[in-house]
């Protein structure tokens, strides 16, 4: 097939994606609870007449098989909004559709990656004489909580699959470029949660009491002085703590005192390193403190930072170049945000690539997770041109 009849096949999807995504943008649901959305998805995919197996939760993985032998490759979409209220506004003007469910909004742009991976599904069915070896499009649920990662990484363990990608919308790039390079991309999360154990007291009487918040107040700064004595200078490693909680009166000196945040990197030893010298300090200092203390399920590495295969990558570039033109490979910097495809990325050589969405004009470019978040629409057309140049690389 020639790049000609690709661009024709794909071009014809345009209005379709944008309506996709409307419809998810309106009917938005939290991890985990993305029930009519799987719905949704379903009666696409039988319209399609693409098979698909529905995983434990409300994940699903759909199978496009190609007329000739080729590579196994996974295309992946998550499918979860967010617990956020979404302003009707973007940056500029009135948005062109808003969620319809209250304190819900897709504000991270999973809308957008559902939409175009139908998109490309459509454009890959109708090239099936064409295509070679199988595509499996995972629709992922709970990515922003991480609760389907394991679900659907063990349902294709029951799948031959070489290679992986999957795109994420990017308000640090403009409307109609695309970022696909090898290396780090996305951080990796070392997740900060442990609970410091004292013995309470009147305030009057500290000696009395063992406190908690004093040990807390120490492993805070330890941290921070650790890092920068620690951990590699040339390995960029943040430390964000966002929650300290303890006591409900001024003169009562609690029992117990939170630690909460996160670390990000983008080097796994480093990051491994930082989650050893947070753990070694928040333990020592607690039992210098005579004071006790719980770490949460959370007090870990999860997930790990999104490492792009060079061959994949370059490969992927090509081939959008090739249909798009080279105009359409934009520079960006990392993302510090941390994303659990790293987990495909763990078991397949694969590529993340991102989308660029940001278009001043429209007042489309504020933070993900963000109310005013949203999204320049005519960007999604080269999110599916992207995703069937993976397909189709060599």
């Amino acid at each position: 097939m020639t790049n000609e009849e690709i661009r024709a096949l794909v071009s014809e999807q345009e209005d379709y994606v944008i309506h996709m995504r409307r419809e998810f943008h309106k009917h938005p649901e939290l991890s985990g609870k993305e029930i009519h959305t799987r719905e949704f998805l379903i009666r696409e995919l039988e319209e399609m007449g693409v098979p698909y197996k529905k995983l434990k939760g409300t994940g699903l993985i759909a199978e496009i098989k190609g007329a000739k032998p080729g590579k196994n490759r996974v295309l992946r979409a998550d499918i979860d909004a967010l617990p956020l209220q979404e302003d009707a506004e973007n940056l500029k003007q009135k948005k062109a559709c808003v969620s319809e469910i209250e304190g819900v909004c897709h504000a991270c742009g999973h809308d957008g990656h559902m939409a175009v991976l139908l998109g490309t599904m459509k454009v890959l069915c109708k090239m099936r004489e064409e295509l070679e070896g199988t595509v499996y499009c995972c629709f992922e649920e709970g990515e922003e909580t991480n609760c389907g990662i394991d679900t659907m990484m063990e349902a294709l363990e029951a799948y031959q699959v070489d290679e992986c990608f999957a795109l994420h919308v990017y308000n640090g790039l403009d409307a109609g470029m695309v970022n696909v390079v090898p290396g780090p991309r996305m951080a990796g999360t070392v997740g900060i949660g442990f609970h410091i154990k004292g013995k309470s007291g009147h305030g009057s009487r500290p000696d009395q009491a063992i406190n908690p918040i004093i040990p807390a107040a120490h492993i805070i700064t330890q941290i921070n002085s650790a890092f920068m004595n620690q951990l590699n200078v040339e390995e960029t490693v943040t430390l964000g703590i966002g929650m300290v909680k303890a006591g409900e009166a001024t003169n009562v000196i609690p029992d117990d005192a939170y630690v909460g945040g996160t670390a990000r990197f983008f080097n796994k030893e480093e990051g491994e390193k930082a989650l050893k010298i947070i753990t070694d300090i928040a333990t020592a200092t607690s039992a210098c403190h005579q004071c006790g203390i719980e770490f949460e399920k959370r007090h870990c590495i999860s997930p790990y930072p999104v490492i792009i295969d060079e061959q994949v990558a370059l490969k992927t570039q090509a081939q959008i170049a090739s249909l798009c033109g080279e105009e359409v490979l934009g520079d960006c910097d990392r993302w510090y945000a941390s994303e659990c495809y790293s987990a495909y990325l763990n078991r397949y050589p694969g590529a993340l690539g991102f989308l660029g969405i940001r278009n001043a004009e429209l007042g489309s470019g504020a933070a993900h997770h963000n109310g005013k978040f949203d999204m320049d629409e005519s960007a999604l057309i080269l999110g599916v041109y992207a995703e069937t140049a993976f397909v189709l690389s060599k």
